[in-house]
């Protein structure tokens, strides 16, 4: 059976940011992510977590320069003090937030350019950082993100990111498989699921090609999540999609998962 985490950087924006936790436990979620805390102070996120029972069980390094295009620093050479910087911040509010997993935002390459150094890069900062992140008991995560949203994103495929992950061997280095990235991307789902098994450490959802509620568009998640099940895959499943409306009249769907 799914277990559904609430993206709080996407859902329940009807309400203020602090108290969109507890939306998400009043609409029945246990588990909650989010994209960026960081403008949240870390106490009064963990006075939320006591205080509805929820957990945060992901959220991401800071991506970097926003506003100037920045998408993460993982990947990208020449900026490895930054990245460090970004890890530590995350890390700061992990330990208090007793949050499991971090998502390291590859970031965007110049257009038209080899991806191989890029590459190279994010492999060798997260084989530093994946023992850091292992001695406070949380895991890193790799997501490929799809480069119609996100030109430029350095990883996009699922196979890229399963092959650096596999070379960079360390337990504490994961992959973040969002099924609707990987369905503009790529398609072919199942095949996906099953190729990933062996590195699967959280998925994500939205419906295709909007990223809206996941009963809507082209993803047969009924499917998707037997085959979740197939591969006896038992971690949180984050729904970080868009509402057409107001967050809790789009929550029919997960009637059946109750």
């Amino acid at each position: 059976m799914p277990r559904f985490a609430a993206n709080l950087s996407t859902l329940f924006t009807e309400h203020p940011p602090i108290d969109r936790f507890e939306a998400a436990a009043a609409a029945g979620f246990k588990a909650v992510e989010m994209q960026f805390p960081y403008d949240l102070p870390v106490e009064g996120i963990r006075e939320k977590l006591d205080a509805t029972g929820l957990k945060l069980v992901l959220f991401n390094l800071p991506p970097g320069d926003w506003g100037r295009g920045d998408r993460g620093l993982g990947a990208l050479p020449g900026r490895e003090k930054e990245l460090e910087h970004a890890f530590d911040r995350a890390l700061s509010y992990a330990r208090v937030l007793g949050t499991p997993m971090l998502h390291v935002m590859a970031g965007i390459a110049p257009m038209n350019l080899d991806n191989a150094p890029y590459l190279a890069s994010f492999g060798a900062n997260l084989r530093r950082l994946g023992p850091k992140a292992a001695g406070e008991g949380v895991t890193l995560m790799l997501e490929p993100l799809n480069t119609h949203d996100n030109p430029g994103y350095v990883i996009s495929r699922t196979e890229e990111a399963i092959r650096l992950i596999e070379a960079i061997d360390h337990p504490a280095v994961r992959l973040q498989l969002d099924i609707y990235h990987r369905q503009v991307m790529q398609g072919n789902l199942i095949h996906a699921i099953e190729r990933a098994a062996p590195v699967l450490g959280h998925v994500q959802i939205a419906g295709a090609p909007d990223r809206t509620e996941p009963d809507r568009g082209e993803i047969a998640y009924g499917a998707i999540f037997d085959a979740l099940d197939r591969i006896g895959y038992e971690g949180w499943i984050g729904c970080e999609y868009h509402p057409t409306g107001r967050t809790e009249d789009g929550l029919g769907w997960l009637d059946a998962y109750r």
